[in-house]
């Protein structure tokens, strides 16, 4: 029997320099996706996978990330004094239970791995999820967003699990790959994992996509890594470190991810959700057409 995934890390203490000067005084986490900053659409699908204590790897000038998530009471006063019942029950369902956050602040830009190894007090001896905030999904079936496809799989098999999406064989030398064995269909055995490959040499077209789960044992690895590519310690060489003497399957998410991180990722995101939005969809597609007629 596995052991429930409870916890979340979401390390939220980059600088967002791609959207300056958006970012200059608010977080590139709190850039809005329609009405919802982006990660809140990140924790949203954390908590449909079942995640039950949220932990936010922060930085300096990131406060609002904690504002975001605790009450607003002269918010929430003014909204019930004027009847605004609809928008004061979001802003309740939207709210983390009292106790289920915590944050925990990186201090130096040292990499993805060493954001996840400032979590290790707070996740303590447990298997546990990562989210990667510049990343948001829709899914496009009954099966759920891509951690909840994740947790499936980890119900399934057991150990380390790393969510995938198919490009491009030209693209794989941008982003980080998997080497594919025994298949399962939506899940299959990781016998490897590159970073950006060389063009031509990548050992299949599905790329590591921000969503995981991880036993407790990476945290050790982190905290003795060398440095890699950057200068910084990077989540990917703890990962190939902890393959050595863990079992590590992969997920073909079967939604789309949207990077939102990059300009154009960020505005592909606010179309996509925008559309599948019930209330202004068709009134956005109406005038999406519009403009898209005009080019």
């Amino acid at each position: 029997m596995t052991t429930p995934i409870r916890k979340a890390v979401f390390p939220v203490a980059g600088l967002g320099t791609r959207f300056l000067p958006a970012t200059k005084s608010v977080p590139k986490e709190m850039l809005t996706v329609v009405d919802r900053p982006v990660l809140q659409h990140v924790v949203d699908e954390a908590r449909e996978a079942g995640i039950e204590h949220f932990i936010f790897v922060t930085g300096r000038n990131k406060a609002v990330i904690e504002d975001h998530f605790d009450i607003a009471y002269e918010l929430q006063d003014t909204l019930l004094k004027r009847n605004k019942i609809k928008e004061y029950d979001a802003l309740i369902a939207d709210l983390p239970k009292p106790g289920a956050t915590s944050f925990t602040r990186q201090q130096a830009p040292l990499g993805l791995g060493h954001a996840v190894w400032c979590a290790r007090d707070i996740v303590g001896h447990e298997p546990f999820a990562v989210l990667l905030p510049d990343m948001i999904t829709l899914k496009d079936d009954g099966k759920g967003r891509c951690l909840a496809q994740c947790i499936a799989a980890y119900n399934k098999h057991g150990g380390n699990i790393i969510a995938t999406e198919e490009v491009p064989a030209d693209e794989t030398h941008q982003y980080g790959v998997v080497g594919l064995g025994k298949d399962y269909g939506d899940t299959f055995e990781i016998t490897g994992m590159v970073e950006k490959p060389a063009k031509g040499t990548a050992p299949s077209n599905l790329i590591i996509s921000g969503r995981y789960v991880l036993g407790p044992e990476i945290f050790e690895i982190l905290e003795h890594g060398e440095k890699g590519a950057g200068g910084e310690i990077q989540l990917t060489d703890g990962m190939k470190t902890l393959a050595e003497s863990q079992a590590f399957h992969g997920v073909r998410f079967s939604g789309r991810t949207f990077d939102c991180g990059s300009k154009l990722g960020f505005l592909a995101a606010n179309v996509a959700f925008a559309l599948a939005n019930p209330e202004i969809g068709p009134g956005f597609a109406a005038d999406l057409k519009k403009i898209v007629g005009t080019l």
